[in-house]
């Protein structure tokens, strides 16, 4: 059996064994256990059925992890992202007032452009022809929209009619717990535990169950029914024009997600070639997108490729076993619902804000000294948290980074996707 796991995956080709391998994907699981309570608690507020979004949470996870490992070879694990639950929630349900129905098939079309993208090889294109600062900007963006969601979740900042927002009651101690919890994942990142998230979820959750915040229903349990969100899909109100402009939010979201991530999980693990090129890069789009699309027919958010795989990487993993491994302590974990269902609001809120710390890293990478990058980079960073938008603040970036590029002379720099991207926001702003 060893020697069938190691021809399949060539463990020792790549200098691994299939004790790191074990210990990796375990590792893996524990960097990004928290969407398993993060997920279900936002989809939640879209009015989806948390322990159906909890089920669909772990096997979509499953799926695209299995499918990656399998298929790609690569120490990748997959689950709903963080920022497109986000803007599932937020924008296309709360915001837009479509029904989380609606939502899932735009999430499914969006699935299915990034699987025909992969397979015609166009995916390079669009990335390459798309502006670098753009896509940090974007990134970053998406980061101070999830901080503003942490806050307003925890109650650190609150609504105010004369200023629009104001600091919450920090008398209040579920607000000093949900700030607790973010100095603590931060604490326990430092000192190079994996699982800093999930040990602040936990211990947080337990304080709010000795306060009476939660009940105890046990920790195992049969997985809930997946009934109440499988194969709901409103393909009938996701296929109109008002859709698109949304859809295409969650195709890019998705492409520079994945693209980032894979990105930075080779070159960790040494197995990005000279050339820049990753291994198996067509195989891994096709895990992703398919992985996206029966996610959303398990009834959850946009499935993608996990930054958090990182960690497998630094205890050793370096195949498609890694990711296998993580997909069975996924599938493990649907008789943990009783678990996920205890975790309050402001446990969760650090986690969130954590996440929206480390995508701002992207920030580093912007030449703030040039005007065309710098100034849409600052209105997408300033205008996805104020609108409320992830859609909106992608789409003012656009049309800001392809204004300045126009009115400076430098129309050599904007290229055609650019351009046809810009029509499609203005279109957007104009018809909505």
């Amino acid at each position: 059996m060893k020697s069938l796991l190691d021809r399949w995956f060539r463990i020792s080709e790549r200098q691994s064994s299939l004790k790191k391998e074990l210990v990796a994907g375990l590792t893996t699981f524990m960097a990004m256990s928290y969407i398993l309570f993060v997920n279900p608690s936002m989809l939640a507020q879209a009015g989806m059925d948390a322990g159906a979004v909890f089920v669909a949470t772990c096997l979509a996870a499953a799926f695209g992890s299995i499918l990656m490992g399998l298929l790609a070879n690569l120490p990748v694990a997959l689950a709903p992202g963080m920022g497109l639950n986000a803007f599932f929630t937020y924008v296309i349900v709360l915001e837009q007032g479509y029904a989380w129905q609606t939502a899932l098939a735009a999430v499914f079309c969006s699935g299915v452009l990034f699987l025909l993208l992969s397979i015609f090889r166009i995916r390079e294109w669009i990335i390459q022809s798309i502006p670098f600062a753009l896509k940090m900007g974007i990134a970053a963006g998406i980061g101070m929209f999830l901080a503003l969601i942490a806050l307003k979740t925890a109650a650190v900042i609150v609504a105010s009619p004369a200023t629009l927002v104001k600091l919450g009651d920090l008398h209040d101690p579920r607000v000093l717990l949900a700030i607790f919890g973010f100095f603590l994942i931060f604490a326990l990142a430092h000192r190079k535990q994996q699982a800093a998230v999930f040990i602040s979820i936990l211990l947080i959750s337990l304080i709010g169950l000795w306060r009476g915040d939660v009940e105890f229903h046990g920790l195992v349990a049969m997985p809930p029914s997946l009934t109440p969100t499988f194969l709901q899909l409103d393909f009938v109100a996701a296929l109109q024009w008002a859709m698109i402009p949304l859809i295409l939010s969650l195709l890019f979201l998705d492409l520079f997600d994945t693209s980032g991530t894979l990105v930075a999980v080779s070159q960790r693990a040494g197995l990005m070639k000279a050339n820049g090129q990753i291994p198996q890069l067509d195989k891994a789009l096709l895990a992703d997108s398919s992985a996206t699309i029966a996610g959303s027919l398990l009834g959850t958010s946009t499935t993608t490729s996990y930054v958090e795989s990182t960690a497998g990487v630094a205890a050793g993993g370096r195949t498609g076993l890694t990711a296998v491994v993580t997909a069975a302590c996924f599938l493990a974990a649907l008789w943990l619902s009783p678990l996920a269902a205890m975790v309050p609001a402001y446990a969760t809120a650090g986690a969130l804000f954590y996440v929206a710390t480390l995508m701002l890293s992207s920030l580093q990478h912007v030449r703030w000294d040039e005007i065309t990058e710098a100034v849409p980079v600052v209105v997408v960073l300033v205008m996805m948290p104020l609108t409320f938008s992830i859609a909106d603040g992608i789409g003012m970036g656009f049309i800001s980074y392809t204004l300045l590029c126009a009115m400076t002379g430098r129309w050599s720099q904007t290229s055609l996707s650019v351009w046809v991207l810009t029509a499609v926001f203005v279109a957007k702003f104009v018809f909505s």
